[in-house]
Protein backbone atom coordinates (compact mmCIF):
# COMPACT_ATOMS: atom_id res chain seq x y z
CA UNK A 1 0.00 0.00 0.00
CA UNK A 2 2.81 2.33 0.71
CA UNK A 3 4.20 1.77 -2.75
CA UNK A 4 0.54 3.04 -4.31
CA UNK A 5 1.08 5.84 -2.10
CA UNK A 6 4.49 6.88 -2.89
CA UNK A 7 3.39 6.39 -6.31
CA UNK A 8 0.46 8.98 -5.88
CA UNK A 9 2.66 11.49 -4.69
CA UNK A 10 5.26 11.30 -7.33
CA UNK A 11 2.52 11.60 -9.94
CA UNK A 12 1.49 14.89 -7.66
CA UNK A 13 4.63 16.24 -7.98
CA UNK A 14 4.91 15.59 -11.59
CA UNK A 15 1.82 16.97 -12.56
CA UNK A 16 2.81 20.19 -10.06
CA UNK A 17 5.77 20.35 -12.71
CA UNK A 18 3.88 20.52 -15.49
CA UNK A 19 1.35 23.09 -14.15
CA UNK A 20 4.45 25.09 -13.27
CA UNK A 21 5.98 24.57 -17.53
CA UNK A 22 2.35 25.18 -18.55
CA UNK A 23 2.06 28.48 -17.04
CA UNK A 24 5.77 29.56 -17.76
CA UNK A 25 4.90 28.72 -21.03
CA UNK A 26 1.55 30.85 -21.34
CA UNK A 27 3.59 33.80 -20.15
CA UNK A 28 6.33 33.56 -22.75
CA UNK A 29 3.53 33.18 -25.60
CA UNK A 30 1.65 36.06 -24.07
CA UNK A 31 4.87 38.26 -24.09
CA UNK A 32 5.98 37.19 -27.90
CA UNK A 33 9.09 35.67 -26.28
CA UNK A 34 8.14 32.28 -28.03
CA UNK A 35 6.15 32.24 -31.22
CA UNK A 36 3.68 29.39 -31.66
CA UNK A 37 4.14 28.92 -35.46
CA UNK A 38 6.79 27.12 -34.52
CA UNK A 39 6.07 23.41 -34.54
CA UNK A 40 7.98 22.35 -31.57
CA UNK A 41 6.78 25.12 -29.33
CA UNK A 42 3.06 24.54 -30.93
CA UNK A 43 2.99 20.89 -30.18
CA UNK A 44 4.46 21.70 -26.27
CA UNK A 45 1.93 24.18 -25.98
CA UNK A 46 -1.20 21.87 -27.15
CA UNK A 47 0.41 19.22 -25.01
CA UNK A 48 0.34 20.92 -21.81
CA UNK A 49 -2.88 22.63 -22.57
CA UNK A 50 -4.28 19.16 -23.19
CA UNK A 51 -2.73 17.79 -19.59
CA UNK A 52 -3.80 20.49 -18.05
CA UNK A 53 -6.65 22.45 -18.87
CA UNK A 54 -9.49 19.42 -17.78
CA UNK A 55 -8.03 20.90 -14.19
CA UNK A 56 -7.97 23.92 -14.89
CA UNK A 57 -11.24 24.78 -16.49
CA UNK A 58 -13.64 24.22 -13.30
CA UNK A 59 -11.92 26.34 -11.76
CA UNK A 60 -11.73 29.20 -13.59
CA UNK A 61 -15.40 29.07 -14.06
CA UNK A 62 -15.69 29.50 -10.20
CA UNK A 63 -13.30 32.15 -9.42
CA UNK A 64 -14.64 35.52 -10.58
CA UNK A 65 -12.56 37.91 -13.17
CA UNK A 66 -9.84 39.45 -12.13
CA UNK A 67 -8.99 41.50 -15.13
CA UNK A 68 -6.60 39.22 -17.16
CA UNK A 69 -5.03 37.91 -14.11
CA UNK A 70 -5.13 34.29 -13.79
CA UNK A 71 -5.37 32.76 -10.67
CA UNK A 72 -6.35 28.60 -11.39
CA UNK A 73 -2.42 27.26 -11.69
CA UNK A 74 -1.94 28.70 -7.65
CA UNK A 75 -4.66 27.45 -7.01
CA UNK A 76 -4.61 24.16 -8.32
CA UNK A 77 -1.05 23.86 -7.12
CA UNK A 78 -2.52 24.83 -3.54
CA UNK A 79 -5.12 21.63 -3.70
CA UNK A 80 -1.88 19.54 -4.41
CA UNK A 81 0.02 20.64 -1.55
CA UNK A 82 -2.45 19.87 0.67
CA UNK A 83 -3.66 16.38 -0.86
CA UNK A 84 0.14 15.46 -0.29
CA UNK A 85 0.04 16.98 3.03
CA UNK A 86 -2.98 14.51 4.16
CA UNK A 87 -1.32 11.67 2.35
CA UNK A 88 2.03 12.17 4.40
CA UNK A 89 0.18 13.40 7.86
CA UNK A 90 -3.19 11.25 7.56
CA UNK A 91 -2.45 8.48 5.25
CA UNK A 92 1.12 7.51 5.15
CA UNK A 93 1.67 7.23 8.95
CA UNK A 94 -1.05 4.16 9.39
CA UNK A 95 -0.28 2.09 6.56
CA UNK A 96 1.20 -1.02 7.56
Amino acid sequence: MRAILDLIVVVLHLYTYVIIISAVLSWLVAFNIVNLHNDLVRSLWNGLNALTEPVLRPIRRQIPDLGGIDISPVIVLLLLYFIEQVIFLYIYPFVF
